[in-house]
């Protein structure tokens, strides 16, 4: 099923985002865990793409793993390693195995590895009209509701956001945040910029202080003083700081589902055990919003 059909069915969609392994060793972990997430009864899952294009082809097996049990899956391609050709290779597999999400992104540099692009695509809006002109895909995008990284500034990063939508995207799905109002305020501005498809909120659950350094070394999101003093106070104790950011998790996705917000997206790090949580603390209430 496209997810653009499930987004026009459903008020309230409740997703998961797992990464492939690096090593084929590990493989059987992870599809042990995609089974896992597959049994709290997901709308879909999402599959991502490691930097340069490392894991593509255990993203699709995983893909292609989850939509046998039953599962929606949209799998992850990134363009900033690949050339056309790489990536009409991609699109070919992907429709082999009937694989009809894809969520398409620029993507990260691989880290200290001299790499250089190809050239081919600069921009993720560039990788979603080669994708809508090559067969019947619904589309995602990222955005960023505290501005990209790299933009200049967060008008030019709505600017560029609406070219990628107008490319093709059917729906967003936001990085990280941890001040639900860094969202609202994020949609008033798309809103009014022409961006009106579905925006899918993305809820990561810190458990762990190491977690949240490399969260903040990837991400420039805003640490509420709430959240800070939930760290400061839990952050060396490991089963304490797992319990206080299922709570906080918890806490954010049930203030956005009762703002209306269309979609909850939650990075599971391959950590079934945590979303479990998670979900059973918020079953009743999305329930009642679907």
């Amino acid at each position: 099923m496209k997810i653009s059909d499930i987004l026009e069915k459903k008020k309230l969609t409740v997703s998961f985002e797992i990464f492939p392994p690096k090593k084929e060793a590990a493989l059987a972990d992870v599809m042990a865990c995609s089974d896992e997430l597959a049994l709290l009864g997901p709308d879909f899952i999402s599959v991502t793409y490691g930097a340069g294009g490392g894991t593509s082809a255990h993203t699709v097996k995983i893909a292609s793993h989850l939509q046998n049990a039953g599962v929606t899956p949209i799998a992850h391609i990134t363009c900033v390693s690949s050339t056309k050709s790489d990536i009409s290779e991609h699109i070919g597999i992907l429709k082999d195995q009937n694989i009809r999400n894809v969520l398409a992104l620029r993507g990260d540099y691989p880290k200290d590895s001299g790499f250089v692009s190809p050239g081919d695509y600069r921009f993720a809006s560039e990788l979603v009209e080669e994708i809508r002109k090559s067969g019947d895909f619904c589309i995602g995008g990222a955005c960023y509701p505290e501005g990209h990284p790299e933009s200049g500034n967060r008008d030019a990063d709505l600017d560029n956001l609406k070219k990628k939508v107008d490319a093709g995207c059917s729906f967003l799905t936001t990085q990280m945040f941890f001040d639900n109002n860094m969202l609202y305020s994020f949609l008033n501005r798309a809103q009014n910029r022409g961006i009106t498809v579905p925006v899918l909120a993305g809820i990561m659950p810190l458990t762990n202080g190491a977690q949240l350094k490399r969260m903040i070394a990837l991400s420039n999101a805003y640490l509420p003083p709430k959240f800070l003093a939930l760290v400061d106070r839990f952050g060396e104790n490991n089963e304490a700081m797992k319990q206080a950011g299922i709570a906080y998790a918890t806490d954010q996705i049930i203030e956005l589902i009762t703002n209306g917000i269309r979609g909850i997206h939650i990075y599971a790090m391959n950590k079934p055990d945590i979303v479990r949580k998670i979900m059973d603390n918020i079953s009743d209430i999305v329930r009642e919003a679907e």
